[in-house]
């Protein structure tokens, strides 16, 4: 046998471990398991805290309209950006930040981080947050993976980078065509407790058309169902979250 084929044989003997070893952190995709084991991982916050977060933003379309209900009801959020949406609308990202909400990078393209290798992975993340820092003049610091899947080489990336991933523990599965403001808000608050972090989203650029208002027409009621569980609502910067993950 040549030392070339050799080296092929090695090399797919290997594959089946270099695979798995990449996607080792699915197992975080688990919710019960990531909110019991990975608290940090997850958003757990301090118990009178409620962290609020918005994915696949910013959309002029829709975005606008949630930033007004959280100015009314004087609540600073979350944000997780899409670099390539925040690239098209620069103004916008500028105004959130503007509002005292804080911003963090869902990637630059909102695809599954589990068919890229270390380089895209790294390239990815290093060109929303520059385009993030660009535009607001501040480096963002936190990481929400598409899906909310993570890969082996998406730790990493974050962590030269220095990003933090944060995931959530409920959300308000708003992205589908059935979802209605009223499923959107049960969801939410049956898996919603002290220190916990809300998904929702305030763009369909990822979700079925339109799928934003189920979101925006639950809010309301959400903040509502908060206050009268004793929870302060705002930022995952004031959430207090622990150290360990």
């Amino acid at each position: 046998m040549t030392a070339a084929r050799l080296m092929r044989t090695a090399a797919l003997a290997a594959l089946p471990a270099l695979i798995a070893a990449h996607a080792a952190p699915v197992v975080s995709t688990f919710g019960p398991l990531r909110n019991r084991s990975m608290p940090r991982l997850s958003g757990r916050g301090r118990p009178d805290h409620i962290a609020l977060t918005f994915d696949d933003g910013p959309d002029p379309r829709s975005t606008p309209l949630f930033l007004r209900v959280l100015a009314e009801r004087q609540v600073r959020a979350t944000f997780f950006l899409l670099g390539r949406e925040a690239h098209r609308s620069p103004g916008l990202v500028r105004e959130i930040a503007a509002a005292g909400h804080e911003i963090g990078i869902h990637g630059w393209l909102h695809r599954p981080l589990l068919l890229r290798g270390p380089r895209a992975t790294y390239d990815d993340f290093a060109r929303a947050r520059d385009t993030v820092a660009d535009i607001t003049a501040q480096r963002p610091t936190l990481f929400r993976p598409p899906y909310g899947v993570m890969s082996t080489a998406a730790h990493l990336a974050a962590r030269r980078l220095g990003l933090t991933p944060v995931l959530w523990t409920c959300w308000g599965e708003d992205w589908t065509a059935r979802a209605t403001p009223d499923s959107v808000q049960r969801t939410v608050t049956s898996g919603l407790d002290g220190g916990g972090t809300i998904l929702l989203h305030d763009s369909d650029c990822t979700s079925a058309p339109g799928a934003w208002r189920s979101a925006l027409g639950a809010l309301p009621r959400i903040l509502d169902t908060c206050e009268q569980r004793g929870y302060d609502v705002g930022r995952l910067r004031d959430h207090g979250r622990p150290q360990r993950s």
